[in-house]
């Protein structure tokens, strides 16, 4: 049997966002992950940031390269916790390094 899929830092996958409220992303939707996959594996939960096809420009949008299988921006000030299996994460790919440092400095300037 293989072995069940654990989100790893800097993984696109698709989760389910929903339920949600206000202003924030709902929907079954690409996310990036930002946590590493052993504390993802340990406590059943993945710290991710969405992804949007509607780009506004806001200087914490991060652009999806065109060389992955989806399009849109990734919101880096847009931070979720979740459980991953209770969303149903599904890999789609794994970002490029300097893509997802350039989501890690962006979200550093949050905290």
């Amino acid at each position: 049997m293989p072995e069940p899929y654990i989100p790893s830092k800097g993984d696109v996958v698709w989760l389910e966002f929903s339920p949600q409220a206000g202003h924030e992303q709902a929907g079954y939707r690409p996310a990036l992950c930002i946590s590493p996959k052993e504390y993802n594996e340990k406590v059943g939960l993945a710290i991710f940031c969405p992804i949007t096809s509607q780009k506004k420009g806001y200087p914490f949008e991060v652009q999806l390269p065109d060389s992955i299988d989806i399009t849109g921006v990734i919101l880096s000030d847009h931070v979720k916790n979740f459980d991953w299996k209770a969303r149903k994460a599904k890999y789609i790919c794994t970002l490029p390094t300097k893509l997802l440092n350039e989501v890690l400095g962006k979200l550093r300037t949050l905290l």
